[in-house]
């Protein structure tokens, strides 16, 4: 019998109480104000960045972002705003 992948208990845990899945996990959190604005949290770099591709390495894989004009408006080293005609948002 194979043993439960520790990230499958640590999510069970943080349904069981309740706890925010981005504090437990570390899962980034990607939030787009309509085609033009994207925050993104708990990222871990930047693995591309041209105006048409930005991909950031995030805790569980990568993020890709495509589209044209993209812009990193502001970043820290836990969040950052991605401005311009997003297109895409996908996991890779």
């Amino acid at each position: 019998m194979d043993p439960q992948p520790a990230f499958g208990r640590r999510e069970q845990l943080a349904e069981s109480l309740k706890l925010p899945k981005d504090m437990v996990l570390g899962a980034s959190i990607l939030t787009m104000t309509g085609s033009h604005e994207l925050w993104v949290e708990n990222y871990k770099g930047i693995i591309e960045y041209t105006p048409q591709s930005i991909i950031l390495q995030a805790k569980t894989g990568q993020i890709s972002i495509c589209g044209c004009g993209l812009v990193i408006d502001y970043y820290t080293s836990e969040d950052m705003k991605i401005i311009g005609d997003i297109r895409c948002v996908s996991y890779l």
